[in-house]
């Protein structure tokens, strides 16, 4: 598990050779919310991709907001 940005950690996984990404936020309220998982397709490389950053940050952003 690595940290990811503002208390939203990483859990990678693999299963039956394939790799899975699943992040979340780890406390928000004695809450534990979901943001985003997805299967890891590229072969090359261990970062996770831009995009799917770019929507963890936002969806992230979001939750803040709804939660005000």
């Amino acid at each position: 598990m690595k940290g990811f940005s503002d208390g939203v950690f990483e859990i990678a996984l693999k299963h039956r050779g394939d790799a899975y990404r699943t992040v979340y936020a780890v406390k928000i309220d004695d809450a534990i919310w979901v943001l985003h998982a997805f299967q890891k397709k590229s072969k090359t490389g261990i970062k996770t991709p831009k995009q799917e950053v770019d929507l963890i940050t936002a969806r992230l952003r979001r939750l803040k907001e709804e939660l005000k």
